[in-house]
Parts: structure tokens; C-alpha cells; sequence
């Protein structure tokens, strides 16, 4: 039997429900390893993108090769794949999306993973760019920040992404100015760990991203 669809809100993503034990679930867990004391996972689900969607996300990886092509100093990683980055994007769940079998998408404006679902990433006013992180613990920070500003205790959501991040710059002190001024860089760098990785990384261009799979989860 084939799994249903949904997609009421949007012809952009449409969802299905992974079940417990199901071993594309136990891989998505394990790639986001949320542990017992981290929360509690209530549903794990694999997102479906439309051919247009797809279409963007190729066409911007060629674009990006491209750039990277026309300059003097080469980025092998930028010239094989448009330097693809597997990547986590948290943020909230206002909806009853993963509760009692749900997976029925909203039109709330204050469902963040709904808005995502629905119409696809976007910058916001007050970014510089779609944030996304290494980890998922980075992530599930991120989400605990956003809702102590909300004042509210909401459940989380884990977006796991493939990202193309490009040609990548490493701002040092006036990052908002620097962004405003890419110069031809795809993403910039907002935090590196102890280990010199990319923790935290800004996407310029929403077409960058194409969600994966969502993980939901109570703290």
C-alpha cells in the first residue's frame, strides 16, 4: 500500500509519516542523534518536493558551478557539486502536525515548519540569510532561543536539509556589512566549532536548501 500524501496548503512539499521501527526512521534519528535527555521524538517525517522545486534547486547547484568556473583560483568541492552541505534548520510547531497521526499542514503564520512546507524557505527581514547548522544540538538551541522570545513552550521541528553552500566566506568582525557586500560568496560562515568546522552558516539564496526529512519533538 502507498503511502498518502499531503499537501492541502501548498503544491510546494508534501509529507509522509515515517513509523516507528521503519528503517528510513531509525536512519533520520540517528542522523539527528536526539537522545532521551535532549526530548522526545513524536514523529519523523520524509518530505516530497515537487519537480519544480527540484528543477530550482539543480538549476542553482549549475549556477553556482558556473561562478566557481569563471574564476582565476578553482574550488574543486564548488566545481563537482556546488559544494553540497548536509544541514539542520530548527524552528516551530504551532499545529497539530505529528499529533495522534497528523499530517495535516496549516496556514498558521506563527507554524513555522508549516510556512516552510507550504511556501519553501525564505530570508527574513532580520536575517542575513537561511540559517542552518551542523548539528542538531545547535539547532535545538536555536529553537529554545526563539522561543523564550516568543514566551512560549512550543514543540521543535528539525528540518534536515541538503544545502548547497557554494563559495563560503569567513567573516570576522562586521558580518552584517560583509553580507551586504558578498562579492560574489554563496554563503557566509557565522560560527565555527573548536574543531574549525562551519556550526552555523547563512544560505544568500533560499534556492539553496531542499528539505529532507522533519523530526518533531517535545523538549
Amino acid at each position: 500500500m502507498l503511502p498518502k500524501l499531503y499537501d492541502k496548503c501548498s503544491p510546494m512539499y508534501a509529507v509522509t509519516e515515517l513509523v516507528e521501527g521503519e528503517s528510513s526512521r531509525k536512519i533520520v534519528e540517528m542522523i539527528c542523534r536526539i537522545e532521551n535527555n535532549s526530548g522526545h521524538i513524536e514523529s519523523v517525517f520524509k518530505v516530497h518536493n515537487i519537480q519544480k522545486r527540484l528543477a530550482e534547486f539543480e538549476d542553482y547547484r549549475e549556477t553556482v558551478k558556473i561562478k566557481a568556473n569563471m574564476l582565476s583560483k578553482k574550488y574543486p568541492r564548488c566545481l563537482a557539486d556546488g559544494n553540497e552541505l548536509l544541514r539542520f534548520y530548527g524552528t516551530t510547531v504551532a499545529c497539530s502536525l505529528g499529533l495522534n497521526g497528523s499530517s495535516s499542514l496549516c496556514s498558521m503564520e506563527i507554524c513555522g515548519i508549516c510556512q516552510i512546507l507550504c511556501d519553501g524557505f525564505s530570508v527574513q527581514k532580520e536575517s542575513i540569510g537561511v540559517f542552518t547548522t551542523s548539528t542538531s544540538e545547535t539547532a535545538i538551541a536555536y529553537i529554545d532561543e526563539l522561543n523564550e522570545i516568543i514566551n512560549q513552550s512550543v514543540r521543535c521541528a528539525l528540518i534536515v536539509c541538503r544545502v548547497i553552500a557554494g563559495r563560503i566566506r569567513r567573516p570576522s568582525e562586521n558580518f552584517r556589512k560583509i553580507a551586504g557586500q558578498s562579492g560574489g560568496f554563496d554563503s557566509l560562515v557565522g560560527k565555527v566549532d573548536r574543531h574549525c568546522n562551519i556550526d552555523e552558516l547563512y544560505s544568500l539564496n533560499p534556492e539553496a536548501l531542499l528539505p529532507c526529512f522533519v523530526v518533531i519533538y517535545r523538549p
